[in-house]
C-alpha cells in the first residue's frame, strides 16, 4: 500500500509499505477514505518530537471502512462494513483512566511505556503515526491501517454522508471542544484564542457555542484571521508589530480576558525579534524544546482568578515560563491531550442535528500522493491553505 513516511526531519515521502494485517484478536484493518494534515504533524516534519525513526508512517485524524476484524473486536461489536472514524488515540476501555474518561492518558495502550515514563514521569495512551515514546504505533495517512483496541477505539457512523462531515472528530473537533470546556466559560466571559489554525477555529467555535459573551482571535494570517471573523470572533492581527497585551487589556477595561486559550503550541513565533530570537538560540542549544510563546503571553494576559487553557501541543521542557504571574494571579491552568471519546457521542449527535458544521475548515482536498507537497503548503502558510484533506 502506499503510504506518508517520516525519513528525517523535513524528508517525508509517499511510499509503498507493507500491508497491516490483523495481529491481536483486539484488532481491526480499516481501509482509509479520508486521512488529514494535522498541525501536530509539522512538528514531526521539523523535529521537534524526539524518538522519531526512519519509514515512520505518519497520521492520526483518519476515517474509513473496516475490512477485517479479530475475534475479539468482533465479538464486542466491531464488524466488517462499519464505516468509522479512529480518534487519534487508542483506549482499552478497561484501565483506571479510561474508566474515568481521562482516555488520552490510558495506561493499557502505549507499548513503549517505560520510554514514555522516562520522558514524562508517566505514559499517554497510545498513538496512531507519532513518536515511539507514544508507542510507536504505524499512522493513517495511508491506505490501509491497523486500529489496536479497535472495538473501544473506533468511533461508529452513519452509513451515509459525506466523510468531510464526520472526518474531523478523529481529533480537532474534540480537541477545540475540550480546550473550551476546560476553560469552564460562563455567560459573562471574554475568550481570547492564540492561534486560528484549524485547532484555534474549532476553539472559537465552541467557545461560542459554551456560551462566551465575547471570543478575542489573535493570529498573524489573513486568511485564518477573516474565517474566525466570519465565526463571529473579534480579532487582533498582530502582523503589524501590534503589542497583544497591551490591545487586550484595551478591549477588556484595563482586565484582561477572564478565558485564555493556547492554541497554538511548540512552535509559535516571538512577539518581539529579542524574545523570538532566544528560544531559536535556546532550542539550537538543546536548553529547550520549545517556543513557549503564546503560552507566556496567554498567562499575562489573563484576568486574575482566571483559567488557561492549553491543547497545543507541548513535548519537552521550555524556559522564561511567568510562574510568579500564575501563583500572584491565582490562574487555574488546565491542559492535556484531548480525551476524545469523552466528547464524540455529543459531538456526532450534534453534527447530526445540524448543530455544528465542520467543514469550513477544509481549503485543500488533494490524492495521497500529493501529501509531502502538501505538508510544505500548510507549513509555510502558502495558498490560504488552513487545512488539508488527503484521499487516499
Amino acid at each position: 500500500m502506499k503510504a506518508i513516511c517520516w525519513q528525517g526531519k523535513k524528508d517525508l515521502r509517499c511510499e509503498v509499505v507493507p500491508d497491516p494485517i490483523i495481529e491481536d484478536p483486539r484488532d481491526a484493518i480499516v481501509r482509509i477514505t479520508t486521512t488529514c494534515i494535522c498541525g501536530s504533524d509539522l512538528h514531526l516534519m521539523n523535529g521537534f518530537v524526539p524518538t522519531m525513526c526512519a519509514g515512520d508512517v505518519l497520521g492520526h485524524e483518519p476515517m474509513g471502512e473496516v475490512v477485517e476484524v479479530g475475534a475479539e473486536a468482533k465479538a464486542r461489536g466491531l464488524s466488517v462494513g462499519d464505516r468509522v472514524v479512529i480518534p487519534f488515540q487508542m483506549t482499552c476501555g478497561e484501565c483506571e483512566q479510561c474508566l474515568a474518561g481521562n482516555f488520552s492518558v490510558c495506561q493499557v495502550t502505549n507499548r513503549n511505556a517505560d520510554l514514555a515514563q522516562s520522558f514524562f514521569g508517566d505514559t499517554t495512551a497510545g498513538l496512531f503515526g507519532y513518536s515511539h515514546l507514544t508507542g510507536g504505533y504505524a499512522g493513517g495517512q495511508a491506505e490501509y491501517l491497523r486500529v489496536p483496541y479497535a472495538a473501544t477505539t473506533a468511533v461508529k457512523l452513519p452509513k451515509t454522508g459525506p466523510d468531510e462531515r464526520y472526518i474531523f472528530l478523529s481529533d480537532i473537533l474534540p480537541t477545540g471542544w475540550q480546550a473550551a470546556a476546560q476553560a469552564d466559560i460562563q455567560p459573562t466571559d471574554t475568550v481570547a484564542v492564540w492561534g486560528c489554525g484549524p485547532v484555534g477555529q474549532f476553539t472559537i467555535m465552541s467557545a461560542k457555542i459554551q456560551g462566551a459573551r465575547r471570543v478575542i482571535a489573535i493570529d498573524d494570517v489573513p486568511e485564518r484571521l477573516e474565517m474566525a471573523r466570519r465565526q463571529g470572533a473579534e480579532i487582533i492581527d498582530r502582523s503589524g508589530g501590534v503589542n497583544v497585551l497591551q490591545t487586550l487589556k484595551e478591549m477588556t477595561d484595563g482586565h484582561g480576558p477572564q478565558k485564555c486559550i493556547d492554541a497554538v503550541g511548540i512552535e509559535a513565533h516571538g512577539p518581539t525579534a529579542v524574545l523570538d530570537l532566544i528560544d531559536r538560540v535556546q532550542t539550537a542549544l538543546k536548553l529547550e524544546t520549545e517556543r513557549p510563546v503564546a503560552l507566556r503571553e496567554a498567562i499575562m494576559a489573563c484576568r486574575s482568578a482566571g483559567t488557561v487553557s492549553i491543547p497545543g501541543v507541548y513535548g519537552g521542557m521550555a524556559n522564561m515560563i511567568p510562574l510568579g504571574a500564575v501563583m500572584n494571579k491565582g490562574l487555574t491552568i488546565r491542559t492535556g491531550q484531548t480525551h476524545v471519546r469523552r466528547w464524540t457521542d455529543d459531538l456526532l449527535r450534534r453534527i447530526d442535528e445540524g448543530e455544528i458544521d465542520s467543514t469550513f475548515v477544509i481549503t485543500h482536498t488533494v490524492p495521497l500522493g500529493r501529501g509531502p507537497e502538501m505538508y510544505k503548503t500548510f507549513r509555510d502558510k502558502k495558498d490560504g491553505c488552513v487545512k488539508v484533506l488527503l484521499k487516499p
